[in-house]
């Protein structure tokens, strides 16, 4: 669910000026999202998130510069938490997750953008990676098991 929630604040200051915690914690609510301003503080230090000067002329929130290391950390902390087993067939990757986390751990995998995955579908716990050759999976599937070791 945080996962879901960052990706979800993510989305939001991309695509809105938003000035204030409680306009943020209102337009999560708005998302289905059961949210406290403590919870949302914490989620805005989590993503590192800055503020900076919007389209109508006040501060709003934004992603930090060089924020891509930092997705790249949380990609490794949302694989870590949630896949339980990677397994390959010719050019396919089926991943595994702990029940509901799949479209987090997706997300994370397109963030960090692979030029080998074509895309990404999800379930409830389960990934399929379709990748541009068969190639490329046995690298990939060592650098995601390297990451949960």
């Amino acid at each position: 669910m945080r996962y879901d929630r960052q990706e979800k604040i993510l989305e939001l200051i991309r695509d809105h000026d938003i000035d204030t915690q409680e306009k943020l914690a209102t337009m999560l609510r708005k998302e289905g999202f059961k949210v406290t301003q403590a919870t949302v503080s914490r989620d805005i230090r989590e993503l590192n998130l800055v503020k900076v000067m919007g389209k109508n002329g006040r501060s709003c929130y934004a992603e930090a510069p060089g924020a891509g290391h930092k997705v790249n950390e949380r990609f490794k902390k949302i694989l870590r938490e949630t896949i339980q087993s990677i397994n390959a067939a010719e050019n396919l990757i089926v991943i595994k997750t702990l029940s509901g986390c799949a479209s987090a751990a997706a997300e994370a995998i397109d963030t960090n953008q692979f030029p080998e995955i074509i895309g990404t579908l999800a379930g409830d716990n389960t990934i399929l990676l379709i990748i541009a050759g068969k190639e490329y999976v046995p690298r990939l599937t060592e650098e995601f098991s390297s990451i949960l070791a």
